[in-house]
């Protein structure tokens, strides 16, 4: 993976930015995502049910990793009741779960719904690639968010503003409430209050309608930033990268330094797995 160490968070997001493409080819050729895909891709038709998936191990795991669920690998007992449950019982483990990334997963694979258990159609061309480009998408996240945190915050706020529909969407997941708390300059403690309590509080200083806009979700991105960097202490202005970029001659006139993002050496070991 490139990597941003040492940058600030506005530049090491424009790395990423930049090598976006690249870092995508990096993760699909890594040999181990690679034989997980493989895996995947070759097994996942034949499975039915959720006792079947969590089975096969190698499957499983490209699953559940694919929903950002690789903390959760070893529980494969929960995971399974998870999947088989009335999704609209309330009090179904499904619906006593805050944890939104289970609902995704048990949506997006369809073994139980509102007319009780089904068999998914695992073959469908659509749900493979959706599955395989996720499981990818989630591993660049990923791999951003181990080197700079506040990238990784901004990297989620990226990939899920357009599933929040309503302050409880937010709420209900911690990466976008710990971005909005920040952005909006809002303290973290107001966590603690009732959640009508916490939504009234997001609702005074921003209008979710307003994501809709590029330059509002630009204006939210820059602030959170800035006050996350401020907080931790990158500055732009002593940064070593970025001085590089911008170094000036004795005669006070801006001499150019250029450097090529593709001779950035990775490091394997980094490599999402």
């Amino acid at each position: 993976m490139i990597p941003i160490g040492g940058l600030d968070s506005r530049t090491a997001l424009g790395v990423i930015d930049a090598t976006r493409d690249k870092q995508d080819t990096l993760l699909r050729n890594d040999p181990t995502n690679k034989r997980g895909e493989a895996a995947f891709r070759e097994r996942i038709a034949q499975i039915t049910t959720p006792e079947e998936l969590v089975a096969d191990y190698e499957v499983y795991s490209f699953v559940m990793r694919a929903f950002d669920l690789e903390d959760q690998i070893f529980g494969k007992g929960m995971i399974r009741r998870v999947l088989e449950s009335d999704p609209v019982a309330p009090e179904s483990l499904l619906n006593r779960l805050t944890d939104s990334r289970f609902r995704e997963m048990h949506l997006s694979l369809g073994f139980t719904t509102e007319e009780g258990p089904q068999v998914p159609d695992f073959s469908d061309p659509a749900f493979v690639e959706g599955i395989v480009d996720r499981f990818y998408n989630r591993a660049f996240i990923s791999t951003n968010a181990d080197q700079n945190e506040t990238v990784g915050t901004v990297l989620e706020f990226r990939d899920g503003y357009a599933g929040i529909n309503s302050w409880f969407d937010v709420l209900k997941d911690k990466t976008l409430t710990n971005f909005f708390q920040v952005a909006l300059n809002l303290p973290s403690q107001m966590s603690g209050l009732d959640l009508d309590q916490q939504k009234r509080m997001l609702e005074e200083k921003f209008d979710l309608a307003d994501l809709a806009d590029p330059a509002a979700r630009e204006r939210l991105v820059t602030r959170y930033i800035a006050i996350s960097d401020a907080t931790t202490g990158l500055s732009a202005q002593t940064n070593t990268a970025v001085n590089l970029l911008s170094i000036a001659a004795s005669g006070g006139q801006f001499v150019p330094f250029t450097f090529d993002l593709a001779l950035i050496n990775y490091r394997p070991s980094q490599i999402y797995r």
